[in-house]
């Protein structure tokens, strides 16, 4: 049995999503500038998929801008922002300690240009409070930006009680909404979000291609420089397949939030149940305010890469953190901003869900995952030392 559990790293594309785009690879291949036939056939293939991911977000089609993914929309937010608050002496911008690198990484790089970021702390139930963000805005604050949803652990943040909060207070508000589109409901107006970042391939659509909502007026700045497409605001010509795959796989996702939420969260909570039973674990995130699909947990004692290449060869895809960094040695920095020390840290595995998992698979993960951690802290000299009290547990 393979059972794919890493659905919050990239999902299977749906039929709905392939057959929404072969047209568009094979009869309709025009370039939507151009005049003749076959582009306008594409250009009105692109104007319907831009009124389709609009209608799922409750804005208005020009507000939509098209990007190669998540990480190209959240850079294009973060800098629009920033440059429109330098020019208003305003150089404060208030994030959280859990984000993705797309957008620490731009802060990041902004604060080389003189920005000063505030990152929110997320070690009190995993999660921040709108409260924290009212806390922090200043008469200088250019933007508050904060993810939807945590892709690590799950954590869903309270986005509607924080955009009315910046609304107030007259801050630029935007989301990195690439874990929560598709899954949970979502509507800019009434959340009061002037941004919002999106990802195709999150949702059962093509991988290189996402969306950012951005709220009518406000003045987006340039990152790829070149012709005048999507409104001047985006150059390059557009990716039609990829467009119109990852609107039908929006649609499709939108349609069935709430069946699909049902059986997901089913299937975690059974995880969750059955994880914790391991000794010395403990699960990561929001338990309350949670993505359907997501399980994260932490076991002492052993390394988060066995467990995942001895998780593999009983044929289930997992992950132990972040799919953008599982190259790297260092430990999560999600879990380290929740309060996880290093050493716990290490040992952390990840499973994400969707509809197209079942319960007899739920069933082989709560056989292998004990099997396997038992194994490994077997051979484990940390486990060794735990056991014989010449360290003291953490969990």
């Amino acid at each position: 049995m393979t059972v794919y559990a890493d659905n919050a790293a990239t999902t299977k594309m749906s039929q709905t999503a392939i057959d929404a785009m072969l047209p568009y690879m094979t009869t309709v291949y025009g370039n939507p500038s151009s005049l003749h036939s076959v582009g306008q056939q594409a250009k009105e293939a692109l104007d319907a998929a831009r009124e389709t991911v609009a209608n799922c977000l409750g804005c208005e089609p020009r507000e939509i801008i098209f990007t190669s993914g998540g990480s190209e929309a959240d850079n294009q937010a973060i800098i629009s922002a920033a440059k429109l608050g330098e020019k208003k002496g305003k150089k404060h911008i208030i994030s959280t300690a859990f984000e993705h690198h797309a957008v620490l990484h731009t802060l990041k790089k902004l604060e080389k240009e003189g920005f000063e970021v505030q990152l929110l702390d997320v070690k009190q139930g995993h999660n921040i409070t709108a409260q924290q963000v009212k806390d922090a805005i200043r008469s200088d604050t250019c933007l508050v930006t904060t993810m939807y949803a945590n892709n690590e652990i799950g954590s869903i943040l309270p986005i509607a009680e924080i955009g009315a909060i910046c609304k107030e207070a007259g801050v630029p508000f935007h989301t990195d909404a690439v874990q929560a589109v598709g899954h949970l409901h979502i509507n800019v107006k009434e959340e009061n979000i002037d941004m919002l970042s999106l990802s195709g391939h999150k949702f059962h659509g093509p991988k290189g291609i996402g969306a950012l909502y951005c709220r009518k007026g406000f003045p987006l700045v340039n990152i790829i420089e070149g012709g005048a497409q999507e409104r001047g605001k985006r150059a390059g010509t557009e990716n039609i397949p990829a467009i119109c795959g990852m609107a039908a796989a929006m649609k499709e996702a939108c349609d069935h939030i709430d069946e699909n939420a049902a059986k997901v969260s089913a299937m975690r909570d059974k995880l969750i149940e059955g994880l914790s039973k391991i000794p010395h674990s403990a699960v990561n995130g929001d338990l309350k305010h949670r993505l359907p699909g997501n399980v994260s947990f932490c076991f002492e004692g052993i390394e988060g890469e066995s467990l995942l290449l001895l998780l593999d060869q009983k044929g289930i895809c997992a992950s132990s953190g972040s799919a953008c960094t599982s190259g790297s040695l260092d430990p999560s920095h999600v879990l380290l901003a929740i309060g996880r020390v290093h050493d716990v840290a290490h040992g952390s595995l990840r499973l994400s869900l969707c509809e197209w998992n079942t319960m007899e698979e739920m069933d082989h993960i709560l056989k292998a995952v004990p099997e396997v951690v038992a194994y490994l802290r077997s051979m484990s000299p940390v486990w060794r030392d735990l056991q014989t009290g010449k360290r003291e547990y953490i969990l």
